[in-house]
C-alpha cells in the first residue's frame, strides 16, 4: 500500500502541538481586528486575547485560504512521491474547500504519480477536529487513501455538532438572527441551540430559557443521538468558557457515563461569528 500523508486546515481548532503529536500539517485561515490592517492566523494570537479584545467591542473577520497558498503547501509533498488526502472546512460556511479542490485539479496535470484526494468535511470546529482524529484512527488501523477518504464521506453525516452562544449580537452581525430578534433575545435571557446540518450550515434548531438550560439541551441532545454514549469519542470547544464546560462535562458523565477526550478553544474562525462564551459538544451519532 502506498503511504499518503493527512493534510488538514486550521478551522479544525486543534492545537499546532497536537496536530503535531498526531502528524498532521495544516494550512491557516487568517483573521483580522476591524481597527486594523494586520492579519494573524490562530498562532499569532492566544485565543483569551481574541475573545478579550471581542469582549472590548473588537469586531474580527475572517480569510479563507486561497488556491496559491494550497498549491505551495501541497506541491513538496507531490514532489517527494507522497499521495495527499486533504479534509477540509466546511465549504457550507467558506471557500477554503474549493481553494484546496481547485488546487488538487492544478496539481494533477504536474504530479501524474501522486493524488491529492480532497474531502468535505461539512464540518468545523473540534468537529471537524474529531473527524480529523478517527480517519487518522482509521489510516493507523491499516485503511489506504481511498478506504480513508471514503470513511471520512461516511463519517459526516453522523458526527454531530451542537453549539450555544451566550450573546445573540454575535449572530446577528453574521445575518443569522435580525436586530430585534438579538435585541430582545438578550433582553430576556434567550439562549439559541443550534447544529451542523448534512450540507455544513449552522442552523438554529431551538431557544430556551438561561444559559443553564442551554448547556442542559446539548446534554439531551447527546443521549437522544449518541452511539455509543459511555464510551464514545467526544469533543468539546468552547469561547473562553471553561466554567461551562466543566458543567456540560459533568452532565455528560453522571447522564451516561461519557468522558470528553479533548478541550479546545474554538478560533476565530467561528468565534468571530459565535463570539465569546460559545461552546460546542461534537460526537458520533445515528445522525446529524
Amino acid at each position: 500500500m502506498k503511504d499518503y500523508i493527512v493534510y488538514t486546515d486550521s478551522a479544525c481548532d486543534i492545537d499546532p502541538k497536537i496536530l503535531a503529536e498526531w502528524g498532521v500539517s495544516y494550512s491557516s485561515l487568517t483573521f483580522r481586528f476591524d481597527d486594523s490592517e494586520k492579519e494573524y492566523s490562530n498562532e499569532d494570537m492566544a485565543a483569551p486575547e481574541f475573545y478579550e479584545k471581542m469582549k472590548k467591542g473588537g469586531i474580527a473577520k475572517t480569510a479563507a485560504i486561497n488556491v496559491e497558498s494550497f498549491v505551495a503547501a501541497f506541491e513538496p509533498y507531490l514532489a517527494a512521491g507522497s499521495d495527499i488526502l486533504y479534509l477540509g472546512f466546511s465549504s457550507g460556511l467558506s471557500t477554503t474547500f474549493n481553494s484546496a479542490r481547485l488546487a488538487a485539479l492544478q496539481l494533477a496535470e504536474k504530479y501524474t504519480d501522486n493524488r491529492v484526494v480532497v474531502v468535505d468535511t461539512l464540518s468545523a470546529s473540534a468537529g471537524f477536529g474529531l473527524l480529523l482524529y478517527l480517519v487518522l484512527e482509521k489510516k493507523k488501523a491499516g485503511a489506504d487513501i481511498d478506504e480513508a477518504a471514503a470513511y471520512a464521506n461516511d463519517l459526516k453525516f453522523r458526527l454531530c455538532h451542537w453549539f450555544t452562544v451566550d450573546d445573540l449580537v454575535y449572530l446577528k452581525r453574521g445575518g443569522r438572527i435580525s436586530p430585534t430578534l438579538a435585541f430582545v433575545g438578550n433582553a430576556l435571557g434567550i439562549k439559541p441551540v443550534l447544529h451542523m446540518d448534512n450540507e455544513g450550515h449552522l442552523v438554529n434548531v431551538s431557544k430556551v430559557r438561561g444559559r443553564k438550560s442551554s448547556i442542559a439541551a446539548m446534554a439531551d441532545k447527546y443521549g437522544e443521538l449518541a452511539i455509543d454514549p459511555a464510551g464514545g469519542t467526544v469533543f468539546i470547544s468552547h469561547g473562553d468558557c471553561q466554567k461551562d464546560v466543566d458543567e456540560l462535562s459533568e452532565l455528560l458523565s453522571t447522564r451516561y457515563g461519557a468522558k470528553v477526550q479533548l478541550v479546545t478553544y474554538v478560533g476565530p474562525v467561528i468565534g468571530a461569528h459565535a463570539g465569546p462564551g460559545v461552546i460546542a459538544l461534537f460526537f458520533e451519532g445515528k445522525e446529524r
